[in-house]
């Protein structure tokens, strides 16, 4: 059993520079306040193979939790699994970038959610609370690129 939730947000900035800040996936806390540690394995630039490593609280619960990026074309895609084993997992996830010009870039999020034994029970919780939160999350994106990116 599985579900998805997903946002886009247009970012005011090139979509090279928004595809390599979220391509490092160091930065998700600067977006995600469930993330309270995350490392790059290998240490040096993301590639198809490369793990993320991270501590997250999720419902007052402190989990690991690992995500290896499974696909990656500049500046366009950028794809996940996670590889951990939790009661609730996102399967697939990924961002969608698009040019809009202007430097300015559209870029779509999304997770497909699973869980696995009791996490069966806690996945449609998880899923409402993951959709209700989409339209924030995809704001906290924007806010963190347009943060962290120079302005062209």
């Amino acid at each position: 059993m599985s579900g998805q939730f997903e946002a886009t947000v247009e970012i005011d900035r090139p979509v090279e520079a928004v595809f390599d800040y979220l391509a490092d996936g160091r930065n998700d806390p600067q977006f995600s306040p469930r993330v309270l540690h995350i490392e790059r394995v290998p240490d040096g630039p993301t590639a198809v193979g490369t793990v993320f490593r991270s501590s997250v609280k999720d419902a007052g619960m402190k989990t690991a939790r690992e995500f290896r990026i499974t696909d990656l074309e500049a500046p366009v895609r950028i794809r996940w699994a996670e590889v951990s084993k939790n009661s609730v997992t996102a399967g697939e996830g990924g961002y969608d970038l698009e040019s809009l010009g202007d430097g300015r870039t559209r870029v779509r999020i999304f997770n497909v959610l699973e869980g696995h034994g009791i996490g069966k029970l806690l996945l449609g919780p998880a899923l409402i609370a993951a959709r209700k939160d989409a339209p924030a999350f995809g704001a906290r994106i924007k806010a963190a690129a347009e943060a962290a990116v120079p302005p062209s």
